[in-house]
């Protein structure tokens, strides 16, 4: 798991990673104003209304508002991700793993369409799971982090295998490799909640998850 992502960020620098590195942190960047933008319209709404209660109600919701903007933009990066993965993935194997045939599983639109129903089921149980992070933080955060451990990890990880193979082997491939692909989805979720660097997610999840595919044998 550790190599898969060591061996991404060295090809951060590659010029086949460019294009897709800035379109995708574009993206991410939209998505988080977005987010701002929204999170601004609601704050805005709870704090017009008077009195010890509206101002209750109004710090709760800043603090809600900053938590769900945090977690929804993981499940974001995923959708984001969905876009880039087929030319990331093929970046890959041409440095990596060149005598591969050429893919003959599903086409990037189901890659990218698959990403975005993944990535919208991780946003309503993220929501779900919000105010769980109010009232029990600790738990809240471990639950939230989970989500977005096996989101980002099973997402990325059978959209670059649905490149190779069909959905049935994909998701038998899944089964076998779970704990290395929560495993990195865990890691992947920390550096998603870093600043500047959660730009690099779409990215750098593809092209680990591209590596863990090829490795497993």
């Amino acid at each position: 798991m550790l190599n898969a992502l060591l061996l991404a960020l060295r090809q951060i620098p590659d010029p086949a990673f460019r294009r897709p590195l800035i379109l995708g942190a574009l993206g991410a960047l939209a998505g988080l104003a977005g987010l701002a933008g929204l999170s601004g319209w609601v704050l805005a709404a709870v704090a017009g209304a008077e009195g010890w209660f509206a101002a209750a109600a109004a710090a709760a919701g800043v603090v809600l508002v900053g938590v769900a903007a945090w977690w929804l933009f993981i499940p974001l990066l995923l959708a984001i991700s969905g876009l880039f993965l087929d030319g990331v993935a093929a970046a890959v194997e041409r440095r990596h793993y060149p005598a591969l045939p050429s893919p003959a599983g599903a086409p990037a639109t189901a890659q990218a369409w698959w990403a975005a129903v993944l990535a919208a089921k991780m946003a309503g149980l993220t929501l779900i799971l919000l105010p769980l992070s109010l009232l029990l933080p600790l738990l809240g955060f471990l639950a939230l982090w989970a989500v977005a451990a096996i989101g980002l990890g099973e997402g990325l990880f059978l959209g670059v295998a649905l490149r190779r193979m069909d959905r049935p082997a994909a998701e038998a491939l899944r089964r076998r490799r779970r704990g290395e692909i929560w495993s990195l989805g865990a890691a992947l979720a920390l550096l998603a909640a870093v600043p500047l660097v959660n730009l690099l997610v779409p990215v750098l999840g593809t092209a680990a998850m591209t590596h863990l595919l090829h490795r497993a044998g």
